[in-house]
């Protein structure tokens, strides 16, 4: 029984002192950068599916200046763009917001028939 005991405290103390296994090693993994078009084209195209327009209208200036830079050319449009549809309701929404993704190039994708 002694023996018994004075393995267990061994084997305790072994694993206290050496920890269950090898250190972890650390890396750094790079995250790519997105795109901010991605948020203008998934926003216009709710619109398009009829979506009303919310609270999302608040970040519209961050997004203009998020486009800005990396599409300046793009940015002064969809910012005009951006405040047309602040006016617009029902399917007017959705037209100027289906005319707003083809003048910065963006593809339609059709709401699916159910």
């Amino acid at each position: 029984m002694l023996l018994l005991r004075s393995c267990f405290l061994v084997l305790l103390v072994s694993f206290l002192t050496l920890g269950c296994g090898p250190n972890i090693k650390e890396e750094k993994v790079p995250v790519g950068t997105i795109d901010p078009m991605n948020l203008v084209k998934a926003t216009l195209q709710n619109y398009v599916n009829g979506q009303p327009m919310t609270s999302e209208a608040s970040g519209f200036d961050s997004m203009v200046e998020e486009v800005r830079k990396v599409y300046p050319e793009k940015a002064d449009i969809l910012k005009q763009g951006l405040e047309e549809l602040k006016t617009a309701k029902g399917t007017a929404l959705a037209n100027k917001s289906r005319e707003l993704m083809k003048k910065l190039g963006l593809e339609i994708a059709e709401k699916p028939k159910k």
